[in-house]
């Protein structure tokens, strides 16, 4: 299956749950119980937090990989930031049509601006872009960008980690099983890349 295919299948999954979940509550609040012995409004709790952790995080890629390409010198180093600004920016365009309902739906991904994506980064995803844009280009550059990432996919691995620890609903938690697959493979893309520039 295409990666951005599942990406995007993930993130819709993720979006969902968090804005469904109020609705399902006032609805059929006993059988939320019985399934999962939590009430709804327990379970929304932990898919909009799961959503709103995957948002920032990923929103500190998206910005991190634009920099690099225009920046990003090694051909691996400009490779990777390609394919992570597509996969971030389907991603963000699919976590804002699932909570804004009044856009209408559109086959084409409206990718967040440079002012959009800053809006939503808290204090370190703000120092991490300044530190970027103030960088010279060059080996220097490529490998704090691959160490970057790095750390970011560590860090949105233990999100997901931690959503599977505490998560209730079924299809979420198993679209989250396919992103943690998903964020695992990429570090290992990363620390292939790293060990090359080490070389370099």
């Amino acid at each position: 299956m295409d990666r951005r295919l599942v990406i995007t299948t993930v993130a819709a999954a993720i979006a969902m749950p968090s804005l469904s979940l109020s609705a399902f509550a006032q609805n059929s609040p006993s059988s939320a119980s019985e399934k999962t012995g939590n009430t709804a409004a327990a379970m929304g709790e932990a898919e909009a937090k799961h959503a709103a952790d995957t948002s920032t995080v990923g929103g500190m890629s998206l910005e991190a990989s634009r920099i690099a390409l225009k920046k990003a010198q090694n051909p691996k180093v400009k490779e990777f930031a390609q394919l992570e600004v597509a996969e971030q920016e389907t991603i963000a365009d699919v976590l804002k049509s699932m909570r804004d309902q009044s856009t209408p739906a559109s086959g084409q991904v409206k990718a967040p601006s440079a002012e959009v994506v800053q809006t939503n980064l808290d204090a370190k995803g703000k120092q991490m872009m300044e530190k970027l844009q103030k960088a010279e280009a060059g080996a220097g550059f490529d490998k704090e960008y691959i160490q970057g990432q790095i750390q970011g996919h560590q860090e949105l691995l233990q999100i997901q980690e931690t959503y599977l620890k505490s998560g209730r609903d079924r299809e979420n938690l198993n679209m989250t099983k396919l992103m943690r697959g998903q964020i695992k493979e990429h570090l290992t893309l990363l620390q292939d890349i790293e060990k090359q520039l080490g070389r370099g």
